[in-house]
C-alpha cells in the first residue's frame, strides 16, 4: 500500500483536515475519501496491540525464528553459488556473475518493499475490509511484475557496461543470453515471492503477530534461493540454445508485451499508480550500487586470497539488507501511525539523530535497533558453522578468519541501521513514503557494503596468513558441537 492512502486515511481518521492547508500532502480527490461525513469518520485510532505492548524481548522471540530462516536461506544460497559458479555458463558468459547481487538484490528492491507496504497497510487496518484487500493486492502484484521486467533488463545492461569499462570484450550472443536471463529469472522470482509475501501479511494480521517483524525475513529466507536457482536453471537453457537466432529475442520481447497488461491492472489503485510513476530512482539507483558490488565479486572471486569468497557474499549481503529491511519497515509503520507525512513527530525532531540515540536511548525503535544489533554476531555464527559442515575445508575456518567475519558484518550492520533511522526521517520530511524510497537504498548498499567489506575481510586474512609464512589455514577454531 502506497504512503498516498495511507495518509489519505490519517487524516479522516484523526480529523486533521486542516493539514491539507499546509499544501504538504498531496491531494487525491477521485477516491473520495476526504469528504466522508463528520458522522462517519472513525475516531482516532491508538497502536495496535501487536505495537503498543512490543517490548524488546517480544521484539526478539518474534523476528528470532525467522531471521534464523532467513539465514539458512541465505546459506543455502551460499552454497548453492559456489557451486553454480563453476557451470559452464558461469564460466563462458563472464558477466553473469556480476548480475548475481544486483538480481537477487531485488528481493530487497521489490519484495522488501512490497512486504513493507503490505505490513503498514495491515497494521493500520487498509487491507481488513475484502474488497479493498484484492484491489490492493492485485495492483501491487502487477507493480512489482512491471517494475521486475524493467529493472531485471536494466541490470543486465549495467552488467555489461560494467564489463566493458573493465576491459571485457562485449559477445552479442553473451548479451542476449545475458539479458534474457536476467528478465526471466527476474518476471518469475517476483511472482512468486510476490504472492508469498501477500499470505504471510494477511496471515501474520490474522494470527496478531506484526508482519514488520515477520514478512521481510522470510523474503530473504526464500528470496535469493529462488532467485538464484532460476537464474542458474534459466541462463544455463538459454546458453545451451543461443545457436537459436530468435529464441532469446523472443523471450523479451513476450515478456516486454505483458508489461502493458500488468500497467493496466496497476492503475486500478491511484496510490500505486503514485509509486508506478515516482517510484523508479530508488529501485534503479540501488540495483547499480548492488551491480558495483557484483563487478567487485566477479573481479575477486576466482582468484587465489578469495577462494570461498562466494559461499559468503550471498550470507554478509542478505543478513544485513533483512535486519535493516525490518528496522525501516518499523520505522515507516510508527511514523505512518503518529504522524502526518512532512511533519517529524516530537521524539524524530532531528533528522540526523546522534547515533547513542539511535542504539541506547528506552524509544521503541531504539529497542529494535538493539534487538538486531544482537543477533547479528550468534546468527553469523550458526550460518558459519552450517557452511562449514558442507564445505568443509574449502573455506577459511580458522578464529582470524572468523573474528574479521563477524568484525564485518558487526560493521556493516550497524552503519546500515544507523541510515534506516537517518533515510526514514529524510523521506518522511519531504513527504514521501520510507517503504518505497528508503528499503531499496539501504538493501543496495548493504549488498556494496557487504561485499566490499568482504573483499577487505579475505585479504586481511590472506596477508595475515602470509605474514605468519603459513601455506594452509591457521589454527582451526573449533567445529560447531
Amino acid at each position: 500500500m502506497d504512503g498516498t492512502e495511507t495518509r489519505q486515511r490519517r487524516l479522516e481518521e484523526l480529523g486533521l483536515l486542516h493539514a491539507l492547508s499546509t499544501g504538504r500532502l498531496p491531494t487525491v480527490s477521485e477516491d473520495g475519501l476526504l469528504s466522508v461525513p463528520e458522522s462517519q469518520r472513525a475516531a482516532p485510532k491508538p497502536l495496535g496491540p501487536e505495537l503498543s505492548g512490543e517490548t524488546a524481548l517480544s521484539i526478539g522471540l518474534q523476528v528470532t525464528v525467522p531471521f534464523l530462516l532467513a539465514g539458512l536461506g541465505l546459506s543455502g544460497a551460499g552454497i548453492l553459488l559456489n557451486y553454480f559458479q563453476h557451470w559452464p555458463v558461469f564460466t563462458e558468459v563472464k558477466d553473469l556473475l556480476t548480475l548475481v547481487p544486483p538480481l537477487v538484490g531485488l528481493k530487497g528492491n521489490l519484495e522488501m518493499t512490497l512486504a513493507s507496504r503490505l505490513s503498514t497497510a495491515a497494521n493500520t487496518g487498509q487491507i481488513d475490509d475484502p474488497r479493498e484487500q484484492h484491489r490492493v493486492v492485485g495492483s501491487n502484484l502487477a507493480l512489482i511484475q512491471v517494475q521486475a521486467t524493467v529493472v531485471g533488463l536494466l541490470a543486465a545492461v549495467a552488467a555489461l557496461l560494467l564489463g566493458a569499462a573493465s576491459g571485457q570484450e562485449l559477445d552479442a550472443v553473451e548479451a542476449e543470453v545475458l539479458c534474457a536471463s536476467s528478465v526471466v529469472s527476474a518476471s518469475l522470482a517476483a511472482f512468486a515471492l510476490g504472492v508469498l509475501m501477500v499470505c504471510i501479511v494477511i496471515g501474520a494480521r490474522k494470527l496478531g503477530v506484526n508482519p514488520d517483524n515477520v514478512a521481510t525475513p522470510i523474503a530473504a529466507s526464500l528470496g535469493d534461493l529462488i532467485t538464484l536457482s532460476l537464474l542458474a536453471l534459466v541462463s544455463s537453457f538459454f546458453h545451451r540454445h543461443r545457436d537459436s537466432q530468435y529464441l532469446t529475442p523472443l523471450v523479451c520481447v513476450g515478456f516486454a508485451a505483458l508489461t502493458p497488461v500488468c500497467v493496466l491492472i496497476a492503475k486500478q489503485n491511484p496510490p500505486v499508480v503514485r509509486t508506478l510513476k515516482f517510484g523508479w530512482f530508488p529501485i534503479v539507483l540501488a540495483m547499480l550500487l548492488s551491480s558495483l558490488g557484483g563487478l567487485t565479486l566477479n573481479k575477486t572471486i576466482s582468484k587465489q586470497p578469495f577462494q570461498g569468497m562466494a559461499v559468503f557474499a550471498p550470507v554478509i549481503c542478505g543478513v544485513g539488507g533483512n535486519l535493516v529491511a525490518i528496522q525501516t519497515s518499523r520505522v515507516s509503520t510508527r511514523l505512518h501511525l503518529q504522524s502526518t507525512p512532512g511533519v517529524l513527530p516530537l521524539w524524530m525532531k532531528k533528522c540526523w539523530p546522534n547515533p547513542r540515540a539511535t542504539f541506547c536511548s528506552s524509544e521503541t525503535n531504539s529497542a529494535s535497533a538493539r534487538v538486531l544489533l544482537l543477533l547479528v554476531v550468534p546468527g553469523h555464527l550458526l550460518f558459519f558453522s552450517i557452511i562449514y559442515l558442507v564445505e568443509g575445508q574449502s573455506v577459511p575456518n580458522d578464529r582470524t578468519f572468523v573474528l574479521l567475519y563477524l568484525l564485518a558484518a558487526l560493521l556493516q550492520v550497524t552503519i546500515l541501521l544507523y541510515l534506516a533511522e537517518v533515510t526514514a526521517r529524510l523521506t518522511w520530511h519531504q513527504a514521501l513514503d520510507p517503504d518505497d524510497h528508503c528499503i531499496p537504498y539501504l538493501t543496495g548498499l548493504g549488498d556494496l557494503l557487504g561485499t566490499g567489506l568482504l573483499t577487505l575481510c579475505f585479504l586481511g586474512h590472506w596477508l595475515l596468513r602470509d605474514e605468519a609464512g603459513l601455506d594452509g589455514t591457521l589454527e582451526p577454531a573449533p567445529g560447531p558441537s
